[in-house]
């Protein structure tokens, strides 16, 4: 039998906590829960989740401040849940380094589909298969490893989040070539994506302060179009 992925559920309302892991438990997920920050922190370590669904409001450490936390010591994907709509919110949780962001009210089936997408773009396995050529890029002392989701630069090892890598990887993989905002976000966040377009400039944002410095090559902005990875 397979084994279940784990799902930490952080969320101060114990009713949304519990109506959420009955519908993951139904589709054959591993639940444990937490209702607030510090709890959820301490959670993490013991329960080693492969995915956590992170309220933003919560007593004590907010979400954000749980999702830093997570972020600096592992690269587990984590899915932003917030009541709140505004831009701001969606952009800040991204710079914190959540994978994807649901709004509430939302449809259980929905935040499911959602779990099961990032879960398949982000794979934890402890034995991944020897990279193949299409899945290691190097150029001038960059090399991105989609398959096991490592990337160098200058032989120093970079921190990225799963998406960061995902984004980075496809922009490489097609050297020069322009993409919109809008393929990027069909292309890597799936078509029923529910996010806008700032999700993509925040992630190149990230990208250019990570790289700065690189020669050879860019990611560069093509002016009312979107992105390339320039190769000079």
């Amino acid at each position: 039998m397979a084994e279940k992925n784990k799902i930490l559920i952080v969320d101060d309302d114990e009713n949304i906590a519990e109506l959420i892991a009955l519908y993951l438990t139904k589709e054959c997920f591993d639940t444990a829960q937490a209702h607030d920050g510090n709890e959820a922190l301490k959670k993490f370590k013991e329960y080693n989740p492969d995915l956590v669904l992170l309220d933003i409001m919560l007593p004590g450490i907010d979400g954000y401040q749980v999702c830093r936390e997570i972020r600096n010591a592992s690269d587990t994907p984590v899915i932003m849940l917030s009541a709140k709509g505004e831009t701001f919110d969606k952009v800040l949780g991204l710079e914190m380094g959540a994978d994807d962001y649901i709004m509430k009210p939302f449809d259980p089936k929905e935040m499911v589909a959602r779990v099961k997408a990032v879960l398949r773009r982000f794979s934890r396995s402890g034995n991944p298969k020897p990279a193949e050529d299409e899945n290691v890029i190097s150029f001038n002392g960059l090399k991105i490893n989609i398959t096991n989701y490592t990337v160098t630069f200058n032989d120093a090892h970079v921190d990225m989040t799963p998406k960061e890598i995902e984004l980075f990887h496809y922009l490489a993989s097609h050297p020069n070539h322009v993409f919109t905002r809008e393929q990027l976000l069909s292309e890597l966040w799936g078509y029923d994506y529910l996010g806008d377009t700032r999700t993509v400039d925040v992630h190149i944002k990230r990208l250019r302060e990570k790289f700065a410095g690189s020669e050879g090559w860019e990611i560069a902005t093509v002016c009312g179009v979107g992105y390339k990875f320039e190769v000079h």
